[in-house]
């Protein structure tokens, strides 16, 4: 059996509420743990631990920040879903999902904090 779980990321974030706003509202995760200044935030296998801090440890909007990969079996199906919701971000910060040429079918969504969420699905080139 395997001994490894997965890969739970930190992100260093500004504002907690708005970072917890964006995961659960927009993307659809819950909350298993939280206290002053942290949260957990998971969906099926994929999880973000939340950290509020100083704004000078935070780079700023859109000079990188983070990006992580979310695997999934199908996202044009999690397009769908979060559609709806992600309609009142300004349209530059969701791309996709468009069939990339290195055989990736990704749908990008940028966070608050100018971080960069990305779900793709392995497709045929």
């Amino acid at each position: 059996m395997s001994n490894f779980i997965q890969v739970t990321p930190f992100l260093h974030v500004r504002d907690l509420d708005e970072a917890l706003s964006f995961f659960v509202d927009l993307l659809g995760f819950g909350v298993p743990y939280r206290e002053p200044g942290y949260a957990y935030v998971h969906r099926e296998t994929v999880g973000f631990r939340l950290l509020e801090a100083e704004e000078a440890v935070i780079k700023p909007r859109g000079v990188g920040g983070f990006a992580y990969y979310i695997d999934v079996r199908d996202v044009d199906a999690v397009a769908a879903e979060l559609a709806p919701r992600l309609a009142a971000l300004p349209p530059e910060d969701v791309c996709g999902p468009v069939d990339q040429p290195y055989g990736q079918r990704e749908f990008m969504i940028r966070a608050p904090d100018g971080g960069l969420l990305v779900f793709g699905q392995a497709i045929e080139k």
